[in-house]
C-alpha cells in the first residue's frame, strides 16, 4: 500500500507558512514505514529538533482505479479518519531553500500516525466534517471539510490521473491552520465532530 498526501489544501494554513497558493493539488508520499496504528506512542527523532503536528482527515482506498472521473470517485473509498502528518519543519526549511524535495523531512519513519476508518455511511455530508487535535488538553488546530480548496472527489481524480490508486491506500487530505512543534511528553488527541480517533504521546 501507499500514504498519498495533499500540501497546501487549506488557504489559511497556506497563509501561515507564508507560501503560494498554487494551481493544482501538491503531491508527496509516504512510505508504509511512516504509518503508526492503534494509537502508539511518536518517538521523537534525533534528527530533528523542530517537529510540527499537522492534522487531517485521510481516506481510505477500496477498490483499483486510475483516471477517475470525480463524479464517480465515491466509489472508491470506504473509509474516513484522522491522521497526522508529522513533518520535520527544520529539514523541510533547509530543502525549500535549496528548491529539493522534502523526502526526509515529510517520510521518517512514524510519521503518519493514523486512526480507525468510519464508514462513509456514517458521514452524511462529507462537505461539512468538523476535526481538530488537542496537544496536552488544548485545542491546536480545528477545520471543516468545506474549506478544503481541493474536496475529496477532486482530490483522487486528480492523483489518479496519474498514479494508479490501489485498495488499501490512503489519502491524506491537508491541513487545517495551527500547525506547531510537538516536544517530548506532549499528549495528541485527535477528533472528528466529537468522537475521539486518536489519542497518542510523544516519547
Amino acid at each position: 500500500m501507499k500514504i498519498l498526501c495533499i500540501g497546501r489544501n487549506y488557504a489559511d494554513h497556506i497563509a501561515e507558512l507564508k507560501n503560494e497558493i498554487p494551481d493544482e493539488p501538491v503531491i508527496f508520499t509516504k512510505p508504509d514505514t511512516a504509518l503508526l496504528r492503534q494509537n502508539s506512542p511518536f518517538y521523537f527523532p534525533d534528527f530533528s529538533s523542530d517537529i510540527h503536528h499537522e492534522i487531517e482527515l485521510i481516506l481510505r482506498i477500496s477498490k483499483e482505479g486510475k483516471n477517475i472521473q470525480a463524479k464517480f470517485a465515491q466509489n472508491y473509498y470506504d473509509g474516513i479518519g484522522l491522521g497526522v502528518d508529522f513533518t520535520a519543519r527544520d529539514l523541510q526549511a533547509k530543502a525549500k531553500a535549496k528548491g529539493l524535495p522534502w523526502t526526509l523531512a515529510k517520510e521518517f519513519n512514524g510519521s503518519a500516525p493514523v486512526s480507525e476508518f468510519k464508514p462513509i455511511a456514517d458521514f452524511p455530508d462529507q462537505n461539512n466534517i468538523n476535526f481538530s487535535l488537542q496537544v496536552n488538553g488544548q485545542v491546536r488546530q480545528q477545520g471543516n471539510s468545506e474549506l478544503m480548496m481541493h474536496k475529496f472527489a477532486d482530490i483522487i481524480a486528480f492523483i489518479s490521473r496519474y498514479i494508479t490508486l490501489k485498495k488499501g491506500d490512503i489519502i491524506f487530505t491537508g491541513t487545517p491552520a495551527g500547525v506547531g512543534p510537538v516536544q517530548i511528553s506532549d499528549r495528541l488527541e485527535g477528533f472528528i465532530e466529537n468522537e475521539k480517533m486518536l489519542d497518542f504521546e510523544v516519547k
